[in-house]
């Protein structure tokens, strides 16, 4: 019971986290609009994957994280990099109406979704904090096997949330005609507010 119960609060940490759009959900929309479901799948694959990785590092190395923030920092800097070139590619393909460019046949989306999911360092702390808390509480259990459990819930629910955003991208298309219209100045938006807000949070932290 204590094992589905792990598995049940990753999925709903993981899915309420992912919910509003951000790179990732956004990124696996787009790429649904623009070429076959397939690519799109094997994005949420990427992304899935490596947020496995991120929620068993803030699991099994909660209290080592929490007692050293200047790892993450530095893990911080390089990310704000990151977002900064994402946000200005965003903005060129945006201006001159270019979609991105994957192979048909092939793993250029996996690891697109895989690259990208690594850039979001802020996935780290989100489940570094989520999973002190849910422990603190007295809900969450974090050693083995119950680490590797909220991993793999963590991975459920975010692949099921993208998942949600491929399936329904038409309907958003249709309905929703402004995004489809601007989503390149959407995600080189979000990019952006990531950085600034990352800056921020390096700033404070300081």
């Amino acid at each position: 019971m204590e094992q589905l119960q792990t598995v049940f609060l990753a999925i709903l940490v993981a899915f309420l986290g992912f919910s509003p759009p951000g790179m990732l959900n956004m990124t696996a929309l787009k790429i649904s609009l623009e070429h076959p479901r397939l690519q799109a799948l094997r994005f949420v694959l990427g992304a899935s994957s490596v947020i496995f990785v991120q929620a068993l590092i803030a699991v099994t190395f909660a209290k080592f994280l929490a007692k050293n923030p200047e790892l993450i920092r530095y893990l911080t800097y390089a990310a704000i990099a990151a977002f900064l070139l994402l946000a200005y590619s965003f903005y060129r393909q945006a201006r001159r109406k270019v979609q991105i460019k994957l192979k048909e046949s092939g793993t250029q989306s996996y690891w697109a979704g895989f690259t990208m999911a690594w850039m979001n360092m802020l996935a780290i702390p989100f489940f570094l904090g989520y999973s002190t808390i849910l422990e603190a509480k007295g809900v969450l259990e974090t050693l083995a096997p119950h680490n590797w459990l909220f991993a793999l819930g963590a991975m459920a629910g975010a692949f099921s949330l993208f998942m949600l955003y491929v399936s329904f991208a038409r309907v958003i298309q249709q309905r929703v005609q402004f995004i489809a219209r601007n989503i390149n100045y959407i995600l080189s938006l979000l990019f952006l507010v990531l950085a600034l807000t990352t800056i921020y949070n390096a700033l404070v932290g300081n």
